[in-house]
C-alpha cells in the first residue's frame, strides 16, 4: 500500500546551501499539507585524538549544529510551520536513516551536496546514500 498522506517530513542539514533549500520545499510542503518537520543535523565521526582535542572539536560541531537548527526553527516559524530540532552523532547516511525508520516519518528531504565533497567523491554522500537505502519517499533538491 502506497503511503500517500505527508504528516511527518526529516530534513537532513548540513549547513550547505543546498541543505536550505531542502528546508525551503520542506516548509512549502508542510505548510500545503499540515505536516510537522524535524531538522536533523549530524555531527561526524572523529579522528583519534586527545581528549581536550575531541572536547574543542566536540563543542564547535555542536555550537554549529544548534546555530543551524536555530536558523531553521526560525525560518519555518516565519512561515507558520512547527519545526523539531535533533542533533545526531555518527555516519550521517545510516544515523539519518535509522531515525527516519525508527520515527515514521513520512519522507525525507535533503540536499543534493552537501559540505563533504571530497568524502562524496570517494566515500558516497550521504543522499546517494539515503537514496539507495531508504524505503521512506526521498525529496533531492539541487
Amino acid at each position: 500500500m502506497i503511503k500517500t498522506e505527508i504528516r511527518k517530513i526529516l530534513v537532513a542539514l548540513d549547513g550547505s546551501g543546498n541543505s536550505f533549500r531542502g528546508l525551503n520545499q520542506a516548509i512549502t510542503i508542510a505548510r500545503n499539507c499540515q505536516a510537522i518537520i524535524t531538522a536533523v543535523y549530524v555531527t561526524p565521526l572523529s579522528p583519534p585524538m586527545s581528549k581536550e582535542q575531541m572536547a574543542y572539536i566536540k563543542n564547535h560541531l555542536l555550537k554549529n549544529a544548534n546555530n543551524f537548527l536555530k536558523k531553521a526553527e526560525t525560518d519555518a516559524a516565519k512561515k507558520g510551520v512547527l519545526l523539531y530540532k535533533k542533533i545526531l552523532h555518527g555516519d550521517e547516511g545510516p544515523k539519518i536513516l535509522k531515525f527516519a525508520q525508527d520515527k515514521n516519518f513520512d519522507l525525507i528531504v535533503i540536499g543534493s551536496r552537501g559540505m563533504s565533497s571530497i568524502k562524496e567523491i570517494f566515500l558516497g554522500s550521504t543522499s546517494n546514500y539515503l537514496i539507495h537505502k531508504s524505503k521512506i519517499p526521498i525529496l533531492l533538491v539541487k
